[in-house]
């Protein structure tokens, strides 16, 4: 066999191994308001959780879904007898529903978190806090994003 032929022979194994992979991943599935539902009911063990005591400071217009600025916090002394245990950001749309879990203390001094996420698409955000007590709180923000992140290769 020719060097011409083995790599034309390669080119197209290859070629051929990442459409295979690249099918596995098209069909990556988005969660839904309900699977956002089961999650923070896993996050809250079955608790409700009640509107309130938690800011949700995120953009209602995004631009770009790829590097989002969020901010939660949640009204809170932070002493050893009343605080944020935890915090977690849902989504309804993304591939995986649970953003991310924070866990804090009362040596965290202040009830707030800060970072940047992806967001497929427009869709209904929720952030959860847990407080020292056992209670639950959230807010849930509503978004429109016009340029999409995590669907490479799926129409929004």
């Amino acid at each position: 066999m020719t060097d011409i032929r083995r790599r034309k022979l390669l080119a197209a194994g290859a070629g051929a191994g990442l459409a295979a992979v690249t099918l596995s991943v098209l069909p990556s599935a988005r969660a839904t308001p309900q699977e956002m539902a089961a999650a923070i009911a896993k996050f809250t063990g079955g608790a409700a959780h009640r509107p309130g005591k938690v800011n949700f400071d995120i953009a209602q217009l995004i631009d770009n879904g790829n590097a989002v600025p969020v901010t939660i916090s949640v009204d809170s002394p932070m002493t050893a007898a009343d605080h944020v245990t935890a915090i977690g950001i849902f989504n309804e749309r993304n591939p995986s529903t649970d953003i991310a879990i924070f866990t804090l203390g009362p040596r965290a001094g202040k009830a707030q978190v800060s970072t940047r996420i992806r967001l497929a698409t427009s869709q209904r955000l929720m952030a959860v806090a847990r407080l020292s007590d056992g209670s639950y709180w959230s807010q849930a923000v509503d978004v429109i994003v016009t340029l999409a992140a995590c669907i490479e290769g799926e129409a929004p």
